[in-house]
């Protein structure tokens, strides 16, 4: 097949681009290679995929109407994975203004490009932000997802109403993907881990929220392609079991699916720092602080439904993922 990969320079994107190329598709990979965090890391993840066969990137930003457009007419896409977004929950707070332009703008202007070209599927990137204020464990994609908390869980939402819009109006396949704390080597600066790790090893604090009673569904990069791979490999059609009158918010009569990929066991914040300090071989000094606005105090990812549709539940255990990432950690920085 022939499949757009936008975000391509970033963590998910730039690991889901390599199974897609091992087995033959041809990925033309897209990103705007903006400086939310390191460019150079960015640039790193890309520079593993070129020279690759069937491999192309070019850099765009999705909130390039006209640009977007052009592509799409040029390379007639078969599929498309929509994983370019504006991310973080806190950062949402300061800079509102970006969320708006990447994750609603930018969307739109996807779901335009793929409903005139004819797109087989589009599989986007949706997160357990969406959950919200809900507190029923573990969270469900059968569950009202209603109440977001932060703006980055509100265009999370939009994303996925935008698309059931597409889905039913003119017929767009459509899953949307509902990632769980993702982590890994070459993952996001910006992430826990990889502050955790920074700050260790340099000798400094780490913050860490709510006190340390935070817990959450820690997902393995590893485990996340796989989840999109198979799923985007899976077009939806109209759900046979949905009733309108007692509607389903994980499925629809239109050609549209929301999916969790978690690793469905959440674990303390603290018990993952334990994780950590056993790779680095060192301790952590603590700073304990409240709960940050837009924060959740726990995610839990319900599976049931991505193993029903794909037959893969995400298993990658805490202490391995983070040996594997300080690992990789240590040979990028060299430290």
């Amino acid at each position: 097949m022939k499949v757009l990969l936008t975000g391509a320079a970033g963590f998910i994107g730039a690991a889901v681009a390599a199974p897609l190329l091992a087995r033959g598709d041809e990925v033309v990979g897209l990103d705007n290679l903006n400086d939310y965090y390191d460019v150079q890391l960015k640039r790193d993840r890309v520079a593993q995929l070129q020279g690759r066969p069937g491999w192309r990137f070019e850099a765009m930003d999705v909130a390039d109407r006209a640009g977007l457009q052009a592509l799409f007419e040029r390379e007639r896409f078969d599929r498309v994975v929509h994983l370019a977004a504006q991310a973080g929950v806190r950062y949402s707070l300061r800079n509102p203004h970006a969320y708006v332009d990447s994750n609603v703008v930018g969307f739109v202007n996807l779901l335009e490009a793929c409903r005139h070209m004819q797109v087989q599927h589009l599989v986007y990137a949706s997160s357990s932000s969406v959950y919200g204020g809900n507190t029923r464990m573990p969270f469900s994609e059968h569950d009202s997802v209603d109440h977001p908390v932060s703006l980055y869980a509100a265009t999370k939402k939009a994303n996925e109403l935008m698309a059931h819009t597409y889905s039913h109006l003119f017929g767009l396949p459509t899953t949307g993907l509902r990632f769980f704390t993702v982590y890994g080597p070459w993952g996001r600066p910006d992430m826990a881990l990889f502050l955790f790790t920074r700050a260790i090893l340099e000798g400094r604090p780490i913050d860490v929220f709510n006190q340390g009673q935070m817990r959450r569904d820690f997902t393995y990069i590893d485990d996340v392609v796989e989840g999109v791979v198979r799923v985007l490999d899976r077009v939806p059609g109209p759900d046979p079991d949905y009733r309108s009158e007692a509607p389903d918010p994980g499925s629809s009569h239109a050609p549209y699916r929301v999916f969790n990929i978690g690793n469905h066991e959440p674990v303390a914040l603290l018990d993952f720092i334990a994780c950590l300090e056993e790779a680095l071989g060192r301790p952590a000094v603590k700073n304990l602080l409240p709960m940050q606005p837009g924060d959740v105090p726990a995610t839990y990812a319900d599976v049931d439904a991505l193993a029903a549709w794909v037959g893969f539940r995400p298993s990658t255990d805490v202490r391995t993922g983070v040996r594997r990432f300080v690992a990789w950690y240590r040979d990028y920085y060299r430290v």
